[in-house]
């Protein structure tokens, strides 16, 4: 095997699959990635067994072939390689080495033979999609914020992509909880889309996929069985299994009944209640919110280390409210509003709290309160 390819282009490939390799492994060649050139082609596959990332790149291919090499030994030194750099990687299969030369340049690294390489298993997918990739952006970034680290509630690992209703309309649903907090997006339904059976998609792959979204004019092909999930453009291919459990009916945490409403402005909001977090002990990060006719008072009290107050212009018109949140919790949900105004929908100060961005329900955030 021999090609050259342009370091830009190498390192875009290279960086995607280094991510996926796990840094600590048992089986040697899961830390490799596998390198296939062809035609005009060259890809570069990673796993860990349960995601598997595919990435095509245009290079200058002499002799066709395919060999296996360290993921991130390899990143560490395109990544080093100045710019603009054209790079040939040529392998010499009797002596098990693959050399990397550009310019003055010239590494030598052991490789190992590509038949060891497990490649994912490719399923029937029961729906197949495509989606802007916009789209696909907003769900996962807005929601994934909320998803549980905690690994005994293994089914919260991950964001639930469903089918659901909203005002008589089908959409395409993403939602994550944690127990604490919980972020329901929604977004059109894509034609296509309308079997699709409802996945959790885990935390590892909700953020590689993050790295496939940020072209805005990029259409992504989806397909969904009750096993994996893929997502793809037309350079990268992304398969993941999808976590093997049931995720918990949400609907039952979503207040249906809060009434007491406050509007306020959304990065004043934040802000605020950033400053008045730095005093609070970091175990309980504590922040009361007293609610008053138009008026909010932010305050943290911890008795080790002090106690701060903030007042802010809210739009506010019912009765008197203290409640308590965690600043962290509030904080997160505070910066998912794109938009400049956030309405927060209240019931009791025992009672969980509602929060949107203006009057689109199109995004819904659920916080639990904490005593104080």
């Amino acid at each position: 095997m021999k090609f050259s390819i342009e370091r830009a282009a190498l390192l875009k490939a290279v960086s995607q699959a280094q991510s996926v390799v796990e840094r600590r492994n048992t089986i040697p060649i899961l830390a490799n990635v596998l390198i296939e050139a062809e035609g005009n082609q060259v890809q570069f596959r990673a796993t860990d067994l349960d995601i598997e990332v595919v990435d095509k790149a245009d290079a200058m291919v002499e002799r066709a072939g395919a060999t296996t090499v360290s993921a991130v030994t390899l990143h560490e030194i395109v990544r080093k390689l100045p710019d603009g750099a054209q790079v040939t990687l040529s392998e010499d299969g009797t002596a098990g080495r693959l050399t990397v030369a550009a310019g003055r340049s010239n590494f030598n690294l052991a490789t190992l033979p590509k038949e060891d390489f497990p490649v994912m298993a490719s399923s029937e997918y029961a729906s197949n999609f495509s989606a802007p990739a916009p789209v696909l952006r907003r769900l996962f970034d807005k929601s994934k914020f909320a998803i549980s680290t905690e690994e005994t509630r293994y089914y919260l690992n991950g964001v639930y992509m469903h089918i659901s209703e909203s005002d008589g309309a089908r959409v395409l649903r993403c939602v994550a909880t944690d127990g604490h907090r919980l972020a329901r997006i929604d977004a059109d339904l894509p034609s296509g889309a309308e079997d699709m059976p409802g996945v959790i998609v885990p935390r590892k792959t909700v953020g590689e996929l993050r790295k496939l979204l940020d072209d805005d004019e990029l259409q992504v092909a989806v397909s969904v069985s009750e096993t994996k999930v893929r997502f793809a453009t037309p350079d990268i291919t992304l398969t993941s299994k999808v976590i093997d459990g049931t995720f918990p009916d949400y609907t039952r945490v979503i207040p249906q009944g809060n009434t007491k409403k406050m509007e306020v402005d959304a990065s004043d909001f934040a802000r605020a209640v950033d400053r008045v977090a730095t005093v609070s002990s970091e175990r309980s990060r504590a922040v009361k919110l007293a609610l008053d006719e138009d008026r909010l008072i932010l305050s943290v009290n911890a008795p080790d280390s002090g106690a701060a107050e903030e007042e802010l212009a809210v739009a506010y018109g019912d009765e008197r409210l203290e409640i308590g949140f965690n600043a962290k919790y509030l904080l997160e949900i505070a910066s998912q509003v794109d938009r400049e105004n956030a309405v927060f929908l209240f019931n009791s100060s025992g009672d969980p709290t509602l929060m949107r961005e203006g009057n689109d329900t199109s995004a819904v955030y659920v916080v639990m309160p904490m005593r104080v």
